[in-house]
C-alpha cells in the first residue's frame, strides 16, 4: 500500500466511526474508538468518542508503518 492509496482510504471514509490501535513509542499503545472529521494533504483529524471528546492527529505516513491499524466496527442495528 502507498500514500496516495492510504488518502484515498482515509477520504472516502471520511465521517465513519473506526477503531485505532496506535503504537507510540517505547511500546506503549493506545486502543480508541473514532470518527475521521476532516481530511487535510498531510494529515487526518479523529475525534475520540469518549467522555472526554479528544481530537488526535495523525499522518499517513503513521499508517504506512504500521504505527496505526485501523479496523472497521460493524455497528449493531
Amino acid at each position: 500500500m502507498n500514500i496516495s492509496k492510504i488518502r484515498s482510504f482515509i477520504t472516502q471514509n471520511q465521517g465513519k466511526i473506526f477503531s485505532f490501535k496506535f503504537k507510540g513509542a517505547r511500546n506503549q499503545t493506545e486502543e480508541f474508538s473514532g470518527r475521521i472529521v476532516e481530511v487535510y494533504r498531510s494529515i487526518f483529524i479523529i475525534k475520540v468518542l469518549d467522555y472526554t471528546n479528544r481530537v488526535k492527529s495523525f499522518s499517513y505516513n503513521d499508517i504506512l508503518t504500521n504505527s496505526l491499524e485501523i479496523k472497521e466496527i460493524a455497528l449493531k442495528k
